[in-house]
């Protein structure tokens, strides 16, 4: 991990998506991408309140969350990469596209929100324990935060090279940390965590000798179960990920 009052952001242009996580992950129909971004809109359209109020994903990336989410609520997204910003205005029209960044929300009102969402943003951020403060600020009582994050710690991590997997790969990971940390900064901000959860063992191989597409049947099926039933119940131990689903208490 690198070291966490460091913000690289030189990294966060263009070739961001050229490299990373992004490099070697299918974006089209029916990739793992695909099915992800539908689950999470699920969850948002679950858990957030339902008055058509404002939602704002902090990192909106490629902006498909938002094209998913922009009739079921007044869709803002932010980012730091001017690319992300472009992409997000092309796949999501009706959303409001901003480029800035997560670490400074002050330029949003108290209470503007019915739902924040951030899919593997928080690891990225110098000071997370802020921005959660933020959210916390940011969300209407009752408003929904919904965050995917690593888990540093899943069961099966120990078969895996830490520096190379899934996880250590992406160096502008700056602080990766186990889910009762991610769960103390919610509950000190002012939220509840309504579910906690892994996202499958889904970054095969682990084992040597049996083939990748096995393990992955072995391994990773159960994840995609998960997304296409859209159900919460994989164990935090159990997920490459863990998810987090809170409401602002009030």
């Amino acid at each position: 991990m690198s070291d966490p009052n460091t913000v690289p952001n030189e990294h966060y242009t263009r070739e961001y998506f050229e490299k990373w996580n992004y490099a070697d992950r299918p974006l089209g129909k029916y990739s793992m991408y695909w099915f992800a971004r539908r689950y999470y809109a699920a969850l948002a359209r679950r858990y957030a309140p339902r008055d058509g109020g404002k939602l704002l994903e902090m990192g909106c990336g490629l902006g498909h969350l938002l094209g998913l989410l922009q009739d079921d609520f007044q869709c803002v997204g932010i980012d730091l990469i001017d690319y992300s910003v472009e992409q997000t205005r092309l796949n999501a029209p009706r959303a409001q596209a901003l480029q800035m960044s997560a670490d400074d929300l002050s330029a949003f009102e108290s209470g503007t929100f019915s739902a924040v969402v951030a899919l593997h943003l928080v690891e990225h951020l110098p000071n997370p324990a802020h921005t959660i403060r933020e959210v916390s600020r940011l969300l209407k009582p009752g408003g929904l935060w919904l965050f995917a994050t690593p888990h540093p710690d899943y069961s099966l991590r120990r078969y895996k090279d830490r520096d190379n997997d899934a996880i250590g790969k992406d160096k502008t990971h700056i602080n990766v940390h186990p889910p009762q940390v991610w769960a103390d900064w919610c509950r000190d901000s002012g939220l509840t965590m309504v579910k906690h959860f892994g996202d499958g063992l889904w970054d095969v191989p682990y084992l040597p000798l049996l083939p990748k597409i096995v393990q992955f049947g072995l391994f990773g099926l159960p994840a995609l179960a998960q997304v296409v039933t859209r159900t919460t119940l994989t164990p935090l131990t159990m997920g490459v990920n863990q998810i987090g689903i809170a409401r602002k208490n009030g």
